[in-house]
């Protein structure tokens, strides 16, 4: 991250030292109890209609008399740490364009916060000031903010720099997880994906493997080279451990889907929007955005990232309808459709994951347009048949305020996987799409317990916000801290 943040003590909001002190408001009255100042501005906002009780509205003001902050800034809020973030996304845009270096926040009308709301705040504001300048240097520099005050009382200051920590860490791994997925596919290539796992093996202390197309021949991963085999572009099969607990504890596993573009393959995708498709390693880049953050808090717990990355590409040597290839585990697939190729390089993957002997293995996909039209763009889709494990998914979306929805793996929708001609097909028919999907990959997972999310609808945005999000980085950092010792 670009800015710092602290923990200010609260003498006084008037007295604030800040270039703009950002208040949100709770309620719906003015609070009781105010310093001077601030009541009469917020009064008299409220008596000429330039304030109201709305979450998200935003009123600027500046030199506001009695107020040592040059800017004040007030926002609605609902006293959450969800409201809490979007007040402050509301604060920080309405700031974007003057040059405030030192922000102070402060709630005001409800609870005293607690470390979820200064999560929030970190990541409202990491989020505001991401600026994509790999491939753009033109790009409008980010705002200047080089420091960020949490104001609160005293018995409250350690809890919520706990938060504040976690904010950080949580919003850095975002942020790795946004760069990776928007570089261009001649950027991020599934080599980059190798360089970015050792540049931050190198940064934390992680162990990372990189096993190249030989050794991945030779364990019998058919699946995986079925959908590499149609592009120029050298595969990678990348293994990254974080040591956080004892060796005999055994580990969590989140395994990324890396496909750095997807045409499709010989079944290749319509032209508009295909440009899209370099998100289609999100998977990837969200266990990498986990392993960051996870180690930059030295979190008590053993974590393995497992990410299968290339292309798919059509071309003579490609991968084509009705082929059937032989996985790491064995069973044989007959490939329907080339551009269902996320399940093909994920089951071996699961496959490999067993070695580890893990605790609980999570994948994570961009994997189906059909999660997308179930669920929009809000919740990415939970598959897990263990309602423990899927509780703890969930409740870890809820207090990351990335959230996810359960969805159903009834053993009836496993039927449409059937072939003729192998163990299994790698499509169904077009009802119930992510659902099917889930059921093939269910069927590499039988040795631990396991749990998958279909993140299509979530990893990116796309129109005049076209980007990466980094979800779900905060809710597997959550799940995963929540699991450590």
């Amino acid at each position: 991250m670009d800015f710092k943040t602290q923990i200010a003590g609260a003498t006084g909001l008037t007295g604030v030292a800040a270039d703009a002190l950002l208040i949100v408001v709770c309620g719906d009255a003015a609070p009781t109890g105010l310093e001077p100042a601030l009541d009469a501005a917020l009064k008299a906002a409220l008596a000429d209609g330039d304030f109201r009780f709305k979450a998200g509205h935003t009123l600027v003001l500046h030199g506001a008399a009695g107020v040592k902050a040059r800017r004040l800034v007030l926002v609605a809020g609902d006293g959450s740490a969800k409201g809490m973030r979007k007040a402050v996304s509301a604060g920080v845009a309405a700031l974007k364009t003057g040059g405030t270096r030192h922000l102070a926040v402060a709630l005001i009308g409800a609870d005293a916060p607690g470390p979820d709301h200064a999560e929030a705040l970190v990541a409202a504001v990491q989020e505001s000031v991401y600026v994509y300048r790999h491939t753009k240097p033109s790009a409008t520099a980010a705002a200047a903010l080089a420091k960020v005050s949490l104001v609160c009382d005293k018995p409250q200051q350690a809890s919520l720099n706990a938060g504040l920590r976690r904010g950080e860490a949580i919003a850095a791994g975002v942020a790795t997880a946004r760069e990776c997925a928007n570089r261009p596919g001649n950027h991020c290539t599934p080599g980059h994906l190798s360089s970015e796992a050792k540049r931050l093996g190198k940064a934390f202390g992680l162990q990372v493997e990189v096993l190249e197309r030989k050794q991945i021949e030779k364990l019998g991963m058919g699946a995986f080279l079925a959908v590499a085999q149609g592009s120029d572009e050298p595969l990678k099969f990348i293994v990254a451990r974080w040591q956080g607990a004892a060796k005999s504890v055994a580990p969590v596993v989140l395994v990324g889907k890396g496909i750095t573009f997807d045409t499709g393959g010989i079944s290749i995708k319509p032209a508009g929007e295909m440009d899209e498709m370099k998100f289609d390693m999100g998977g990837a880049a969200s266990v990498l955005g986990t392993l960051h953050a996870v180690a930059q808090m030295k979190a008590k717990v053993n974590l393995v990232g497992i990410i299968p990355a290339c292309e798919n590409m059509p071309s003579g040597s490609a991968v084509k309808p009705g082929d059937v290839v032989t996985s790491l585990s064995g069973q044989t697939i007959e490939i329907l459709n080339t551009d269902a190729e996320g399940r093909l390089v994920l089951c071996d993957a699961l496959t490999y994951a067993e070695r580890f002997k893990p605790a609980v293995v999570v994948d994570i996909a961009t994997l189906t347009g059909a999660c997308v039209i179930a669920l929009g763009h809000h919740r990415s889709g939970l598959f897990c048949a263990d309602d423990a494990l899927a509780g703890e998914l969930l409740a870890a979306g809820d207090a990351a305020l990335d959230p996810a929805w359960r969805m159903p793996l009834d053993e009836e929708y496993d039927e449409a996987l059937k072939s003729n001609f192998a163990d299994m097909g790698n499509v169904g028919g077009r009802a119930g799409g992510a659902v099917t999907a889930a059921m093939f990959l269910k069927r590499y997972t039988g040795k631990y317990r396991w749990a998958h999310l279909d993140i299509a609808g979530t990893a990116w945005k796309s129109g005049v916000n076209k980007g990466g999000t980094g979800r779900p980085v905060a809710l597997l950092t959550h799940f995963v801290l929540g699991r450590a010792g």
